[in-house]
């Protein structure tokens, strides 16, 4: 081309969730290796059924001429009416029907909230966190990332008087993020930490972001909130979707709470571009919209979501059980979610260790991609080429921390706990190997 047309910032686009799944594919194709598939959050793919009377909603909705054609650009005005009613329910911060904002799943909204934040001003987010927001903000400015660790030492707790300090010295940051409950840690921020994040914006007149996909996947007896009931005053974004609590994934069907939009011009005018930036692209899918008040609406839904934070509780228990206890790992509990994140304790990996692999065309395939790979992409590349197992290297959320992440949603239990000891098995054998 005669002059470069690439965006400076595209090089930080990194989903190591996916882009492992391409290797996994070859293992596959050219060397008949057998997957399983523990790197992506989808519940219907690893065995979840849909309860049966949530799949009868979304039936008698396919036969509504009205699910097969555009809604309004924000969503449909019934349930944009709905959401609203359920914001107020919780107490805390107040919504109307004008503050839900539709896209056509999170990550389309994540894409819009990044994209439209000027170039120079810089969103604090965790370490680790969620690729499609590190990589957004990293591609927006072509900057190094600003992230607060999370502590795996202290249950995955963010440290505040470190986003203190962070904010104090960057003057630039304008918003601070998080995912509550945690992807990929599991980690639920505790109500006096929610708090101190909000009074921290509002010390320093920011706005928050808070991913809330997993809001009522918060085990039994985990004290969280949403950010609407804890937001206060403060201008804010809290983006949920149904994608996780039906579950349906393939729907791409999220929203925007945007809150305390009056409480600083700034934000109003922010908040206002995104609802002309989802104007362009006409409006997001109809027919997910249109099944939200029937089944959030529903008395049954609070024993779907029950039972459902139940059984993830009891799965991360059995995930913890093989791995809290191993000398190689550091592998809090989580409390929310359906992820499950451990890090190799420091001097545990290195450049030198292998695991058995089945010929010498295989093994000269494996050896040729770990090359300059980080540690814990090569152990999985090692794992996956000899165990069939597709876990994510945490790595790949954005942090310095070796680890794996894999998913507790396997539905046969059979299955998912013979992964767990294949893994734990591996993990001994790779680490013994040199």
């Amino acid at each position: 081309m005669r002059t470069t047309i690439v965006h400076e910032g595209v090089r930080h686009l990194e989903y190591e969730i996916r882009q492992i799944a391409d290797y996994g594919h070859a293992l596959r194709d050219r060397f008949g290796v057998e997957m399983t598939w523990e790197n992506t959050g989808d519940p219907i793919a690893c065995g979840e059924k849909v309860a049966p009377w949530i799949r009868d909603v979304v039936r008698d909705l396919v036969e509504r001429d009205a699910s097969w054609a555009y809604c309004h650009s924000r969503g449909h005005p019934d349930v944009r009416e709905f959401l609203a009613a359920e914001v107020n329910k919780r107490g805390g911060c107040r919504a109307g029907a004008d503050d839900i904002l539709f896209f056509n799943g999170l990550a389309d909204a994540v894409d819009k909230i990044y994209d439209l934040i000027r170039k120079d001003a810089r969103v604090l987010m965790p370490s680790p966190t969620y690729a499609t927001h590190s990589s957004n903000e990293a591609k927006r400015g072509d900057y190094a990332r600003l992230q607060f660790p999370l502590d795996p030492a202290a249950g995955w707790s963010p440290d505040l008087d470190e986003i203190r300090r962070h904010v104090r010295y960057n003057p630039q940051i304008v918003a601070i993020a998080l995912v509550n409950p945690d992807n990929p840690t599991g980690h639920v921020y505790s109500r006096a930490d929610l708090r101190g994040l909000v009074e921290i914006a509002r010390q320093n007149r920011l706005f928050l972001i808070c991913d809330e996909i997993y809001a009522h996947i918060a085990y039994p007896g985990q004290e969280t909130r949403h950010l609407s009931e804890a937001v206060e005053d403060v201008p804010a974004l809290a983006l949920r979707g149904i994608s996780k609590d039906y579950p349906w994934p393939g729907s791409r069907c999220g929203w925007m709470e945007m809150l305390n939009r009056g409480a600083d011009p700034q934000f109003g005018e922010y908040c206002g571009a995104l609802v002309k930036a989802k104007m362009m692209e006409v409006c997001s899918t109809t027919l997910p919209q249109l099944s939200i008040p029937a089944v959030y609406g529903d008395p049954r839904i609070a024993g779907h979501f029950r039972a459902r934070a139940e059984t993830f509780a009891r799965r991360a228990r059995e995930a913890h059980g093989v791995f809290g206890a191993m000398p190689e790992l550091l592998a809090p509990e989580p409390r929310g979610a359906f992820y499950f994140s451990a890090v190799f304790r420091p001097g545990v990996l290195n450049g030198r260790q292998t695991l058995p692999l089945a010929g010498a065309a295989l093994r000269a395939f494996v050896e040729e991609r770990v090359r300059g790979v980080a540690p814990d992409k090569r152990f999985m590349y090692y794992l996956m080429a000899s165990a069939g197992i597709c876990a994510t290297p945490l790595s790949g959320f954005a942090t310095s921390l070796p680890g794996f992440r894999l998913t507790t949603l396997r539905a046969d239990d059979d299955r998912r706990r013979g992964t767990l000891r294949r893994l734990r098995d591996a993990i001994r054998e790779y680490v013994a190997s040199a």
